[in-house]
């Protein structure tokens, strides 16, 4: 179905049973009704909550140029529209990407605890899955993200990236295995996760190496994005040894008063850490056989902004 343009905002549309309701007004409750849902499209194409608010504004002022009588189901209607405006801001956030300073990390949100216990989309918000989801074409994330994550289908999804039923299963099938190739080996539990990251934080706390080494896997790695305006390191940092050597003496020479506090980030455990009472950044965190094998530090203030009040996400 195509986008219509000529309906005029306000214009009263007939109702079943004689009623009559203000067009505008119907329109907002349709897209109130499935915002969060556009939100957490957006966010997992474009790994911003920034550029995502963005989007469904850009959605918003398009849906209120749609004729409602026209439109049999609003909800996939809004979807394909958040695709199509984040599929245009993907593309040109992409060059925004190649020219950040240091190692690019999605934007952490704040997620309720609930968030956790819903598998599916807990790993889909990750920053584990966030950051395979970069690997992709803008096409294969949008196909990805549609098809994988929320279930939509192909027909739905042509008409949303503009390419043929038989093109989009195509793009899903390489992206899908692609993504799989680069994903967690296997999905571990919110309690399981929960306790890696305890042992994490009371060996940082501690400046315990030998602690960091027993809870980090041999083939961990660290990626900081301070995005120029914070220290960072300029490139990824691989194996046990080195990330916990780095961090223990990091922290001993600056001889910083840090603490920290656990929070549910991106539907997974993760800790805020604090440099004398002041956020600092979060650290999020991958783990796999109970060890864990990624830390993603972002210190970026421009991107801390959603960690004091809690993101709703959803599925559906």
């Amino acid at each position: 179905m195509s986008e219509h343009r000529n309906a005029t905002p306000g214009a009263a549309e007939p109702m079943a049973g004689g009623g009559r309701m203000d067009c505008a007004t119907e329109a907002t409750e349709a897209f109130l009704a499935h915002r969060n849902l556009l939100f957490t499209v957006a966010y997992e194409m474009l790994g911003s909550a920034a550029d995502a608010e963005d989007a469904l504004q850009e959605t918003w002022l398009r849906w209120v140029r749609v004729d409602l009588g026209q439109v049999s189901d609003r909800r996939a209607y809004l979807v394909r529209i958040a695709t199509r405006r984040s599929l245009d801001r993907l593309r040109t956030i992409k060059r925004r990407k190649e020219a950040y300073v240091g190692p690019w990390l999605p934007e952490p949100l704040l997620t309720a605890p609930d968030v956790a216990e819903d598998v599916e989309l807990a790993e889909s918000v990750s920053m584990a899955l966030m950051l395979v989801l970069e690997t992709l074409s803008p096409t294969e994330r949008a196909v990805f993200v549609l098809r994988e994550v929320f279930g939509v289908g192909y027909e739905e999804i042509a008409a949303a990236v503009g390419k043929t039923p038989a093109t989009v299963r195509q793009i899903a099938h390489r992206a899908r295995r692609h993504v799989d190739a680069r994903r967690p080996r296997e999905a571990v539990s919110p309690s399981q996760a929960r306790a890696a990251l305890e042992s994490f934080q009371r060996a940082l706390e501690t400046r315990d190496l030998q602690g960091l080494l027993d809870v980090l896997a041999p083939e961990v790695v660290l990626v900081s994005d301070g995005g120029g305006v914070k220290q960072a390191a300029p490139r990824p940092i691989t194996g046990a040894g080195k990330v916990a050597r780095m961090i223990v003496s990091g922290l001993g020479k600056a001889r910083i008063a840090l603490t920290s506090e656990p929070a549910v980030v991106n539907g997974n455990p993760a800790l805020l850490l604090r440099v004398d009472g002041e956020i600092d950044g979060v650290m999020a965190v991958r783990v796999e056989d109970a060890r864990i094998t990624g830390l993603y530090y972002v210190r970026n203030p421009r991107k801390l902004t959603r960690i004091a009040s809690e993101t709703p996400l959803t599925l559906k």
